[in-house]
């Protein structure tokens, strides 16, 4: 029985009164009114990666890529409250003025938690990262506080995406078959999904373009049946990746016509088809033709309309606690705080040598060059909301800088295109001055989804995927030739996905990871560099030294892929990042209780600042088989916590007997007897900070 038997009944009684047609209408994202019922017309796309998109002022915060870089759980929580909040607002002056067009409902395709497997993928600036205990807990968090804690209404639906299997190649997407090892899909593909839906309680999941073991994943029973509703109870909405109906008999050419691919999604359970393609207008002729009863699409627009229920669409709005929310909380200045706060926090210094970084209050003369030195848009990263006011990297410089000092800015280059004109004026710039900040990295036109426009200039599209995670070669060559005047060189990147800053990493003395910080991102920038603000932030992906460090981008095999099972040495590891304060760990402590199923690993440990600066240390708890059928190592827990000089703070993680299972090649989840290290410091394992011990588990 569903947990809303209201809801369901009233939905019942709606379809029953339903013509074919009129159903077929309601399953598309472009719901019409149907007057006669009372249903008023809805359109179910909107977007909330990071911030309400799309749809005008919003506040915008980090990129999805950045939030996860804080690993401050917490701080996702209040950012996708936030978000729930203003698309409320949003959405209740939009029905106010009669507007019911895209981009005004409370439907949000958001999280996505596909795993970050290849940093060539356009996309995976909008996931939490290549680890799948990462990505569950932020996905977790976002789709909990986006829904709201009420009883029986929900403040927004979250849509946990692209489910599943999907990081790139983007180009392909349409007619990809990803056929993954049975342990590389449960151990890392899926286990984000299974924990926004049983944990988070996601109200809907959206489907992806590629196919899995043959099967287009919008029409797949496999993952929509097998997995989704009989395994994991799943009893929400299933909605298609937009234009992913149409990709089913265009692209992936499993069935011929319209009619079939409709049946097809439909008969496995999609029960949503976005995009304009209007695939599902062909339902009544499916049903004509014997490929789907009226029964299945009833079940699937009762789901549907029991959606709409939950976020309280057709009672009065003096019933629904969130239908209150004012217009007056988009853009407010508390808001604009939060996103400043976790720019801060999102900040990842990278290297320090001899202290360069915070620069002295002395400094009296500051060249700032780079291609992302005062470009508001790349602050935004993509599925992005219009800020109010944004402040650049070159802003925050000026506004923070020592009182007196001189800032001078020069672009130097443009973004990827082959023009040395500025060159010379960069040197001169740099010979002039005490320091050098570089803000270089990428943006849009470099990585982002298959023809994405947002945030470019007119007539520009995004190539989607990277071919190199170098740096462009036009930006290389600047820093090479400000570095050659001799003066010092401070590197911040505004980016999505890993760069392979090598050849900085051995000669630039300081580099900061900024990532997509949002409409506050200046300001972060200018804090962390001038000493306003310690940096905590760690990496949630590995940055890798050369592109001939990744496997095949095709290949969905994890082998060699990600600090789970890259062997390699990388220029900066997941979880890597620096403070400017020391920390020193004592006290591990591991203790294992109870056997098999019931088994519960206690591991604790103390943390105590020793430097002289305030600031967070993210303590990362890692566990490692050191045996065949296990990943290399595997991150098994993490808190932020901020520590002031002097003082310590004793952490205390507990993990579940499911964290030392491995699984079989066919997919089975094993616990076995065994001995397992655990480590517990600021990164991973043989990290400066941190501690080894182990742990004896019995099956």
């Amino acid at each position: 029985m569903t947990p809303f038997p209201e809801f369901e009944a009233r939905a019942r009684a709606l379809v029953g009164q339903m013509t074919l047609e009129e159903k077929a209408s309601q399953m598309m994202h472009g719901a019409p009114a149907i007057e006669r019922l009372g249903i008023p017309a809805y359109n179910w796309w909107n977007e909330a990666l990071h911030g309400v998109a799309r749809a005008g002022i919003a506040t915008v915060f980090p990129q999805a890529i950045g939030m996860a870089a804080a690993w401050n759980v917490p701080l996702m929580h209040e950012v996708a409250s936030v978000i729930g909040d203003e698309a409320r607002a949003k959405h209740h002056e939009a029905v106010r003025q009669g507007n019911t067009s895209i981009y005004t409902g409370l439907t949000l395709w958001s999280p996505n938690i596909n795993i970050f497997r290849d940093p060539r993928w356009g996309r995976g600036q909008e996931t939490y990262g290549e680890d799948p205990y990462l990505t569950a807990r932020m996905g977790v968090a976002y789709v909990r506080a986006l829904q709201g804690d009420h009883p029986k209404y929900l403040k927004a639906v979250a849509t946990p995406k692209h489910y599943a299997v999907h990081s790139g190649p983007e180009g392909t997407r349409a007619s990809f078959d990803v056929s993954p090892t049975r342990r590389d899909l449960w151990e890392t593909y899926l286990p984000a999904f299974e924990a926004t839906v049983r944990e988070g309680q996601a109200a809907s999941i959206m489907g992806a373009y590629n196919r899995l073991f043959g099967e287009p994943c919008c029409a797949s029973p496999f993952l929509l049946q097998d997995i989704l509703r009989d395994r994991w109870g799943f009893e929400g909405f299933v909605a298609s990746d937009c234009g992913a109906i149409y990709n089913i008999y265009m692209f992936h050419k499993v069935v011929d016509t319209p009619a079939e691919a409709a049946a097809l999604a439909v008969n496995a359970g999609c029960d949503l088809e976005c995009q304009w393609s209007h695939v599902y207008a062909a339902l009544p002729e499916a049903v004509a033709l014997g490929l789907i009863t009226e029964e299945t699409i009833d079940t699937s627009l009762v789901r549907l309309l029991v959606g709409r229920m939950r976020l309280g669409m057709f009672d009065p709005p003096e019933q629904v606690p969130y239908a209150g929310i004012p217009f007056s909380v988009n853009d407010a200045p508390e808001h604009r705080a939060l996103a400043l706060r976790a720019a801060r926090e999102s900040m990842v210094l990278l290297k320090n040598q001899a202290r360069t970084l915070p620069l002295s209050p002395q400094v009296r003369r500051i060249a700032v060059i780079g291609p992302n030195a005062d470009e508001p848009e790349v602050l935004l990263g993509n599925y992005n909301g219009t800020p109010s006011s944004s402040v650049t990297p070159l802003a925050g410089i000026r506004a923070l800088a020592p009182v007196g000092a001189e800032v001078n800015y020069v672009r130097g280059c443009g973004l990827f295109a082959e023009d040395e004109r500025e060159f010379a004026a960069a040197v001169e710039a740099a010979q002039q001055a005490d320091v050098v900040i570089f803000v270089a990295g990428l943006a849009q036109a470099l990585e982002g989804e298959e023809g994405q426009v947002e945030g470019l200039p007119e007539g520009l599209k995004s190539q989607g995927d990277r071919l190199r995670i170098e740096l462009p070669d036009i930006q290389e060559r600047l820093l090479h030739a400000v570095h050659a005047t001799g003066i010092p060189v401070v590197l911040v990147l505004l980016n999505g996905s890993a760069l392979a800053v090598t050849w900085a990493d051995a000669h630039l003395p300081a580099i900061l990871e900024a990532w997509y910080p949002g409409e506050e991102g200046g300001t972060a920038i200018g804090e962390v560099l001038f000493g306003a603000y310690n940096p905590a932030g760690r990496l949630p992906v590995t940055f890798y030294r050369a592109t001939a460090d990744l496997p095949d981008f095709e290949d969905y095999h994890m082998h060699g892929r990600t600090y789970r099972y890259f062997a390699g040495e990388a220029l900066y590891p997941f979880g890597h990042g620096l403070s400017y304060t020391t920390f020193d760990y004592s006290g591990l402590h591991v203790e294992s209780a109870g056997t098999g199923g019931d088994t519960r690993v206690q591991v604790s440990a103390t943390v105590r600042n020793t430097g002289d600066v305030a600031g967070d240390e993210v303590v990362q708890a890692y566990i490692s088989a050191g045996r065949d059928g296990y990943p290399l190592r595997q991150l098994a827990a993490f808190a932020r916590v901020h520590v002031a000089p002097g003082q310590a703070r004793d952490i205390s993680f507990q993990l579940a007997a499911a964290q030392f299972q491995r699984v079989t090649d066919d997919g089975a989840s094993v616990l076995e007897s065994g001995d397992f290290s655990v480590w517990v410091g600021g990164g991973q394992p043989g990290h400066a900070d941190g501690l080894a011990g182990s742990v004896h588990i019995q099956a």
